[in-house]
């Protein structure tokens, strides 16, 4: 049958989308990629682009006016982005890890008020989750929802940090631990989600982040002062919220990992168009070994990080339980696109140290990929985790 699916190789609809996306990253997001980063600036374009092709509804169900992607169309979506830019490739992540939370876990009104919108690509929605001192412990947060029964709300009080699309969002999904008003302190047990406006009173966005990378995506704080938000908002029961962020994030480090291999894969394009192109000592880098030797590891980490990514995705199309190789994947693949990135840069010599080129963004994006949706610590600890409890 044309359309299976067998092993890693992709079915005809997922080649599709590929090759869909693949053209566009190439002919719309990559040119401007350079100026996008130079100038701090989210290419506003480029997303008007992304909705009109329908991606700013992957992972938005059919009824919704969505794609309702595979976990496998969701990492090759990701990767064909991220080769482009890796920045265009967060901002629309972060906008699908909302659009899946509303998805998966907000009712049917939830539903019908935002997804048809956040499918056309309009409101962009905003994952805050992360705070000043609470990033890879999530159940550390201090953020508060403290519920008044005489208005049937919750106050949230206190701040978010690292918040991709904080300036661009439209709707954000809220991670709080949900008070008693008569509890002297919250309880760890009582993460929520709820879904707040960006244009709720209380609700203040700092200024954006400068960063070593991913300029071009738009990193801020958000802080919230006595925002009320009604109780209908809430996605999640009262302490439901961080097992439903850590579902959520299995397949949001899914798609990580593909942004990871996408930008490996860019370094090592650019590293071997450009050994072909520069000679030293009367013979193009192409044809001497240390050079044919770094290619050689890139290439082979490349294709190994894209494998352990397609398995993640089948054990999620699959029902099975990914959290383990979703780990490795986006282990293995930031770790890649770090080393890619970097052997890209040397290959590169002094050019590639200057703005002239493109690897030296690739090597600054590439960081991110270690850090973000967990860092490499923590997806080590899930692996071993993972292990010992499965031996």
């Amino acid at each position: 049958m044309t359309g299976a699916r067998v092993g890693s190789a992709l079915t005809d609809e997922q080649a599709a989308v590929r090759d869909l996306v693949r053209e566009f990253a190439r002919e719309e997001v990559r040119p401007g990629a350079r100026a996008a980063d130079a100038a701090a600036a989210f290419p506003e374009d480029v997303w008007d682009r992304l909705a009109e092709l329908g991606l700013t509804g992957l992972t938005v169900p059919t009824a919704y006016g969505g794609f309702d992607a595979d976990a496998t169309t969701y990492a090759v979506v990701n990767e064909e982005l991220a080769h482009g830019s890796l920045a265009v490739a967060t901002a629309l992540s972060v906008h699908c890890l909302v659009t899946s939370c509303l998805a998966e876990f907000g009712n049917a009104s939830h539903r019908e008020r935002w997804l048809p919108e956040m499918a056309a690509g309009r409101p962009v929605g905003a994952f805050c989750l992360s705070e000043p001192h609470a990033g890879s412990n999530p159940a550390g947060m201090s953020t508060t929802a403290v519920y008044d029964p005489d208005a049937d709300e919750y106050v949230l009080d206190g701040e978010k940090q690292w918040i991709t699309n904080g300036s661009r969002a439209g709707v954000a999904v809220v991670f709080a631990k949900a008070v008693d008003g008569d509890a002297d302190a919250p309880d760890p047990d009582s993460i929520t989600q709820f879904l707040v406006p960006m244009d709720a009173e209380g609700v203040a966005v700092g200024k954006k982040e400068e960063k070593l990378g991913l300029r071009a995506s738009d990193t801020t704080p958000i802080t919230f002062d006595d925002c009320r938000v009604p109780t209908a908002n809430r996605l999640t029961e009262e302490g439901r919220g961080l097992s439903a962020a850590l579902e959520t994030l299995t397949g949001g480090r899914i798609g990580i990992a593909a942004q990871a291999v996408g930008v490996a894969r860019a370094a090592l394009e650019a590293a071997t168009a450009y050994a072909r192109e520069r000679e030293q000592f009367g013979e193009p880098l192409s044809e001497i070994g240390a050079i044919r030797h770094k290619v050689a590891e890139m290439s082979t980490d490349v294709s190994a990080s894209r494998l352990l990514v397609r398995e993640a995705a089948r054990k999620v199309e699959a029902g099975e339980d990914a959290r383990v190789t979703a780990a490795q994947a986006k282990y293995r693949a930031s770790e890649a696109a770090m080393s890619t990135t970097n052997e890209a840069v040397q290959i590169h010599g002094g050019y590639g140290y200057t703005t002239a080129f493109d690897v030296e963004r690739f090597y600054r994006d590439a960081k991110v990929t270690e850090i973000y949706e967990g860092t490499t610590e923590i997806q080590k600890e899930v692996i071993a985790r993972g292990t010992f409890d499965t031996r």
